[in-house]
């Protein structure tokens, strides 16, 4: 019986040790097959490193605006007679465009020009008398005080009818009419906005520090909101001060071919273009991939591997200094050299060392290399 308990242990040994060795044998050879095995290499599209011509820009929100625009306001009180506009109507100036009852100031006019036609006749009959030497001086002298008074108030009167008929300042596409027919309105009350949208310019705000490189004359790109718009324009106002509370200095351009292509008060994305610089090294944002650690580009570099025959192509992950960017592009100031290749499509398959082949056909860059 012990004899066979012992038969078979050592059988069971003999299995588990057979088992065991075999296992153990097997993971050796895959981690030997998996050491010898080579990735393959990831293919990628890259962008040439070169210095170029760089035009900084800075980006801004502006504000449409006509070169003439105002809220047109009644200038005095009375009931409304009559308006002699519609809405969106091209106005020219001086045309009439609402009148205010005057029935009272014409009435007053009546008598001021009565009072003033008795008083030249009394003047005119005193200069008589006193050349004659049969009246005093102080009679002349009053009688042309009155005449004076007479005419200053025909004046006044006049003045005061000149507030009922309301006129077009300048040349221009009128509003919606704010006023009914014979409703009393009150000095002030706005009646209508005219804009001159013949004349167009764009009024936005820079930090102190880009204002400092902006100069009156210098051309800007205008684009809406949808980007279905692109206008350019100039610069041709600074103010003059730093707005204490926003911190920002406003500026104006002017944008010369915006008649009828722009809204008082739209909204535009405004890029002011500065000097151009040369020799400045440029990639596109898709290139740069940004993390805790900096920013970094993977660049193309030929290797030859231990026990290797032939070169391979390979990346390195290079950390890079970014400047300014300019719509798509981002300013590269230090981490690379002119001919380095860079990785412009494919970067979140690679590791450094990776081995990697080059099809440009992945390219978004349409500067990339052949």
């Amino acid at each position: 019986m012990i004899k066979r308990l012992l038969i078979a242990i050592v059988a069971l040994v003999i299995v588990a040790g057979g088992i065991i060795g075999y296992n153990l044998l097997i993971g050796q050879l895959m981690k030997t097959i998996f050491a010898n095995m080579k990735a393959p290499a990831v293919p990628v599209s890259v962008s040439m490193v070169e210095a170029g011509t760089w035009t900084p820009q800075i980006e801004a929100i502006g504000t449409a605006a006509a070169m003439r625009g105002t809220d047109l306001a009644v200038e005095a009180s009375g009931i409304v007679r009559e308006i002699r506009f519609k809405a969106n109507d091209t106005v020219t100036k001086g045309q009439v465009l609402v009148q205010i009852d005057d029935r009272e100031e014409r009435a007053d006019l009546a008598s001021a020009k009565a009072a003033l036609d008795l008083a030249d006749v009394t003047l005119k009959r005193a200069r008589e008398l006193r050349a004659r030497g049969v009246s005093a001086t102080s009679t002349l002298d009053e009688a042309e005080a009155a005449a004076a008074e007479a005419r200053a108030r025909v004046a006044k009167i006049e003045a005061s009818l000149s507030t009922k008929v309301l006129t077009a300042p300048f040349e221009g596409v009128i509003g919606i009419p704010q006023i009914e027919t014979g409703a009393y309105v009150s000095a002030g009350t706005t009646y209508a906005t005219l804009q001159d949208r013949a004349h167009m310019r764009v009024d936005f705000a820079l930090t102190e520090q880009q204002a400092a490189q902006v100069r009156a004359g210098m051309p800007v790109s205008l684009t809406s909101e949808g980007e279905d718009l692109s206008l350019s324009g100039t610069i041709t106002g600074i103010e003059p001060k730093i707005d204490p509370n926003s911190r920002l200095v406003t500026m104006r351009a002017v944008v010369p071919d915006a008649a009828g292509r722009l809204t008082p008060g739209q909204f535009l994305h405004v890029q002011v273009a500065l000097p151009a610089e040369e020799n400045v090294i440029a990639l596109p944002q898709s290139v740069v991939q940004a993390s805790l650690y900096g920013d970094s580009v993977f660049v193309v570099r030929e290797v030859t591997p231990e026990g290797a025959e032939a070169p391979e192509l390979q990346v390195k992950q290079v950390f890079v200094k970014v400047g300014r960017s300019a719509g798509d592009r981002l300013e590269i100031r230090e981490g690379l050299t002119v001919g380095d290749r860079v990785v412009n499509a494919g970067q979140n398959k690679l590791t450094s060392g990776a081995a990697v082949t080059i099809d440009n056909s992945l390219s978004l860059d349409p500067a990339a290399a052949n």
